[in-house]
């Protein structure tokens, strides 16, 4: 089977568990800057979606946020990333009482970097866009897990779940 060339690309930037995490240094919401180094000797819940204040992107930020306090006590920060604007992440957390990390991806490099500014279709229009996934890095900086296109409810479960495990 041939690859065509966005196959291509796609192969070459697929991240697989056990690889270090991409760095980046990313504008947050009220104005804030958020940078992976400095979470270096803790875990990472790093997750990726599509828009702010859509209706699987708010169900999924509201459970993690549920969880925030369950996610502290084991170790990890929780950080949503989105092609947002700092701006809409600031109304989008204000709307829904939201206390996550949110850093904006506007320029999509972060997204290319973890692998999740794919190719999408709907309705037989092609377009890019986010693929919603969610990357636990180690203390170490390594990628423990990963979950690639997710279903938002209970997501945010799943993943507390994984690292409570990991730790018993």
């Amino acid at each position: 089977m041939r690859l065509t060339k966005n196959d291509e690309r796609k192969a070459l930037r697929m991240l697989k568990e056990g690889d270090t995490a991409p760095q980046f240094d990313l504008p947050s919401d009220s104005g804030g800057r958020l940078n992976l180094k400095a979470f270096r000797g803790h875990r990472v819940v790093l997750y990726f979606y599509p828009k702010d204040d859509t209706e699987g992107c708010t169900l999924e930020a509201q459970e993690f946020n549920a969880l925030a306090g369950a996610f502290a006590r084991a170790g990890a920060a929780v950080i949503g990333i989105s092609p947002d604007s700092v701006k809409s992440h600031d109304k989008f957390k204000c709307k829904h009482a939201l206390e996550l990390e949110l850093a904006s991806d506007e320029d999509k490099s972060v997204a290319e970097a973890y692998g999740v500014w794919v190719e999408k279709s709907m309705y037989g229009r092609t377009f890019m866009g986010i693929e919603r996934s969610t990357f636990l890095i180690s203390p170490k900086g390594k990628i423990e897990r990963i979950w690639r296109k997710v279903r938002p409810r209970g997501h945010a479960e799943a993943v507390l779940g994984a690292i409570t495990e990991k730790d018993a």
